[in-house]
């Protein structure tokens, strides 16, 4: 057998298949070319242990094999699931993934929008929290396909989850057993789990003529649910359910009621079934959202678009599960 040669070109693999430079290009690019042909460069391409170069491809198809991803938290459990569920089907379709992480900041969301504008990406995935005016003349400008995840955004394809029936359906658990009942969610601006969440769960307590006795607005994190669950008690000490509109705020209501002796007392409910609800004592009910589909949904959308070279605008609703655990059965 004959030794790999490095630093071969296209034009010594066309002399020693014996064909034209113009027949190997075609091979290279999935081109018509015979059987008989075929066989003979994939040999000598075999041989030379031959790579061709991904510049001059991209330059000869205008394609990268690039697809930008924009994420919100690199450490967030459900953008995990998502971005698994986006790189297992670009990875079949033998795209890679470029990941972007802006440390939920709306204006590195933008930059990254620009970046991917000026720098060549075939299609971009955005998983967006908040969106103002510079996203939407930033995604125009965008002369690739773009999906939204985890959003509905007006004239995008997106996929995205069903923030306020899954909220009132877990909400639904408080009002079983529990009468003065708080609510900590986020900011409204975050159209999905701020303002759709909120709704969600006011929906489930007028339902049965209830009204939160407490409503407060905090950041993404456990701390801040730890803090807010202790001066909601200090003010409202009959309080006895909590509605937290995410996992990691509802683990540090749980922390501050476990410390206070009050977890027995005071129910307790998340959303996004993350892999610290099955460990935090009381376990957590929450709501199961298929993230991990979520991105493949996504990767599959934009593939169909990048395919049909179209202006496809599907919308997905993602389905969930209510998951009952500890933290809301009768004491």
């Amino acid at each position: 057998m004959k030794r790999r040669r490095s630093g071969v070109t296209i034009n010594e693999i066309a002399k020693m298949a014996g064909v034209s430079r113009a027949t190997v290009s075609r091979y290279l690019n999935d081109g018509y070319v015979s059987e008989e042909k075929k066989e003979r460069i994939a040999g000598v391409i075999a041989e030379t242990g031959y790579i061709p170069s991904s510049q001059a491809q991209m330059l000869r198809t205008k394609k990268t094999g690039l697809i930008g991803v924009i994420i919100p938290k690199i450490s967030s459990d459900s953008i995990g699931r998502m971005v698994d569920g986006i790189g297992e089907e670009l990875a079949k379709e033998g795209y890679q993934l470029l990941l972007a992480s802006t440390n939920n900041n709306e204006r590195e969301e933008v930059r990254y929008l620009q970046t991917f504008r000026n720098n060549y990406v075939d299609g971009v995935i955005l998983i967006g929290t908040i969106f103002r005016k510079e996203h939407r003349k930033a995604l125009e400008e965008l002369e690739v396909p773009v999906v939204i995840l985890g959003q509905q955004y007006e004239g995008y394809a997106c996929v995205y989850q069903d923030d306020c029936h899954s909220a009132r359906d877990v909400a639904e658990l408080l009002t079983k057993s529990c009468r003065h009942i708080a609510y900590i969610g986020v900011t409204p601006r975050d159209k999905a789990v701020g303002a759709a969440r909120k709704k969600g769960f006011q929906t489930a307590l007028s339902s049965k003529g209830l009204e939160p006795v407490a409503e407060k607005q905090i950041a993404f994190r456990m701390e801040e649910g730890y803090q807010t669950m202790r001066q909601i008690v200090e003010t409202i000490p009959y309080i006895d359910g909590v509605f937290c509109a995410t996992d990691m705020i509802a683990a540090g209501a749980l922390q501050y009621l476990r410390e206070a002796g009050l977890e027995r007392k005071v129910c307790v409910t998340g959303m996004g079934d993350s892999q610290i609800a099955t460990i935090l004592q009381p376990s957590l009910s929450t709501v199961h959202f298929h993230y991990k589909s979520s991105g493949r949904e996504a990767a599959r959308l934009l593939i169909e678009m990048l395919q049909k070279s179209e202006d496809v605008r599907k919308e997905i609703k993602m389905g969930y599960q209510i998951i009952e655990r500890d933290s809301t059965r009768d004491i």
